[in-house]
């Protein structure tokens, strides 16, 4: 199959590691089309935006000639498995979905913890139940809520969305996350998740050794590393390192592909979360996906 992507290139701005602001400059200097925000604390938390904070943002984005490919509202902690801790993170990842629509994009991604083998269990019922609130209100609003991928190989992840009585749940795919941790194929995860992705990042990196997804992404119940831990772990500790496009497990000859063969038009979404040169990292991968086109 030739490859001729049309997707826009999207960077994520807190990659660069010098603020909202700035990182919008520098995501258009880059060869950036489109953005992707966090939007969970901070000067982007939606409770710190007033009505003339979110026009001033989007004119400035729109300004720049960028789009918003998505926003992040990855709240942390174990994702959706308290029950108890539930009902305030759906209310703030609501408003994330507001502020989502309010600057131009219909996407939220997130982590929400790793889904159960155990369907019958109180954690599977709890991120179930979380799930499918936010996807009914996602729906109501024409957006999604997108899953990222990592914790739990796709087929797994599919069988949960078909739980769920919406598609306004849906998927982020990252193909470094599966590689990394689960060891999953992204090229049949593609296939596997074909009806929910909405949104990609591209990212690359190497599994070097087997490793307990709750070590990484977190548990209810379960000891876990730390945040600190993890970023240490992504520079190239024992278990996988996330690496620059091209030098890791990633096959973006075959992801890139199965891309294309299932239709997807959104974004490829450059995400780099470790190294001591982001913005050169960014830019070599800008590069990278362009040889594609």
């Amino acid at each position: 199959m030739t490859i001729a992507l049309r997707n826009k290139i999207g960077v994520i701005v807190d990659s660069f590691g010098i603020g909202v602001r700035e990182g919008l400059l520098k995501a258009k200097e880059v060869g950036a089309e489109g953005v992707q925000i966090y939007a969970v604390s901070g000067e982007m938390d939606p409770a710190n935006l007033n009505a003339a904070a979110r026009r001033e943002l989007r004119e400035r984005i729109s300004g720049l000639g960028l789009e918003i490919s998505a926003l992040c509202g990855d709240l942390g902690g174990h994702g959706f498995q308290d029950a108890a801790a539930n009902a305030a993170k759906v209310e703030k990842s609501k408003r994330i979905l507001d502020l989502a629509v309010e600057l131009g994009t219909p996407i939220v991604t997130t982590h929400i913890g790793i889904v159960p083998d155990d369907q019958n269990s109180e954690i599977y019922a709890a991120m179930q139940g979380a799930c499918e609130e936010l996807g009914q209100y996602a729906k109501s609003m024409n957006a999604f809520f997108a899953i990222e991928t990592g914790p739990e190989p796709a087929a797994h992840l599919k069988s949960f969305l078909d739980t769920l009585s919406t598609n306004g749940v849906s998927v982020n795919f990252d193909p470094a996350n599966m590689v990394m941790v689960t060891g999953d194929d992204p090229v049949q995860g593609v296939i596997t998740l074909k009806d929910y992705i909405v949104h990609t990042h591209v990212k690359d990196g190497q599994r070097l050794r087997i490793v307990d997804p709750r070590q990484v992404y977190g548990f209810l119940g379960y000891q876990g590393m730390s945040h600190e831990q993890i970023a240490d772990m992504a520079s190239g500790g024992p278990d996988f390192a996330e690496l620059p496009l091209g030098e890791g497990g990633v096959d973006f000859d075959a992801y890139f592909a199965a891309l294309q063969s299932i239709g997807y038009t959104g974004y490829l979404t450059i995400e780099r979360e470790v190294g001591d040169q982001p913005e050169l990292d960014i830019r070599r991968a800008v590069e990278f996906i362009k040889r594609y086109r």
